[in-house]
């Protein structure tokens, strides 16, 4: 497996009385459609700070006025709480309301409205591929997309150690100083305290995966899911897992009734499918989002996506 790349710090922070560039950071930050703002005191402000790196961020919100719209978070699960204030998210479907100090999930997989006013939160974000990773470990299951409720409310032992180690994780984050190791292991601990705290739904292993003879089998399997972005050379693949071609061919066939190729764009498949239902209309093509995951003709890309999901990917597209 390939060693982690060092991640630069990430720090910023931005703030004035302009409502205009704040509805306009805000969209941009959050993939927002549609702000609508207004204010109920003479004098507007906000605020907006992060801190982290590309893998997890802590972020802090400030709005003194009323904000509402549509956001869909692009490859990245955030989880946030106020501190003053008041809001919801998914409006008008599967709705959930803030309460003071109480983290929620935001709703993955698509675009949702929100609102709230006059509010201070806190936020933590994920990096998607990040995440998707720690899941794999943590749970054993296949590094791939999350679906989080957002409607569960997180039990309360949980909730209390998902706090414990954010507050731990702030000290150093925000402090400044420490070491790569240090920050790794607390980004480690803050990603698999959120993934025990917050329902979710990932992607199970095969049956025959958990037999201890095919461990082999799934250790190829891992590598194609954390690889499924980039070219994958299915005899250097054989190697990485100590088979030989024809073994590797052979595993696949028998135990999961596909060849590696096979397999590799199913899971290609699937990431393009959760692209194109997180994009809104008009913000990207199919054809882009398919060539992007390595689909080469769009007409037998087509074919197989609607044979894995029994719709054209424009349908997804459209929502």
């Amino acid at each position: 497996m390939e060693p982690e790349q060092t991640l630069p710090p990430v720090r910023s922070e931005m703030g004035g009385r302009d409502m205009d560039q704040a509805r306009a950071l805000f969209e941009d930050t959050y993939n927002g459609a549609g702000f609508r703002t207004d204010t109920r005191q003479e004098t507007f402000a906000y605020r907006y700070t992060t801190a982290g790196d590309e893998d997890m961020t802590l972020r802090s919100a400030m709005f003194l006025g009323d904000i509402r719209g549509a956001i869909q978070p692009e490859r990245e699960y955030v989880v946030a709480w106020i501190t003053a204030g008041e809001g919801r998210v998914d409006v008008g479907a599967e709705e959930a309301a803030f309460e003071i100090g109480r983290p929620l999930m935001f709703p993955t997989g698509k675009a949702f409205e929100f609102e709230v006013r006059e509010y201070r939160q806190n936020l933590v974000h994920f990096d998607a591929a990040y995440l998707e990773r720690m899941a794999a470990e943590h749970e054993g299951a296949l590094a791939g997309p999350l679906q989080f409720d957002h409607t569960v409310v997180p039990d309360l032992a949980n909730l209390r150690r998902w706090q414990a180690t954010i507050t731990n994780a702030a000290k150093t984050i925000l402090g400044g100083e420490s070491t790569e190791l240090l920050r790794s292991e607390l980004k480690r601990e803050s990603a698999f305290a959120l993934l025990d705290t917050f329902s979710h739904r990932s992607i199970d292993l095969p049956p025959a995966l958990l037999v201890p003879r095919n461990a082999r089998l799934r250790e190829a399997v891992e590598y194609l899911h954390t690889h499924s972005h980039l070219p994958v050379n299915m005899s250097q693949l054989a190697e990485t897992v100590h088979l030989t071609p024809r073994g590797l061919q052979q595993a696949f066939s028998r135990q999961l009734g596909v060849t590696p190729t096979e397999y590799l764009r199913t899971i290609r498949l699937d990431h393009v499918r959760a692209e194109l239902t997180e994009l809104a209309p008009g913000e990207a093509t199919v054809a882009a989002v398919a060539q992007r995951w390595g689909f080469t003709h769009l007409s037998r890309f087509t074919a197989s996506y609607v044979q894995r999901f029994g719709e054209y990917p424009s349908a997804t597209l459209q929502g």
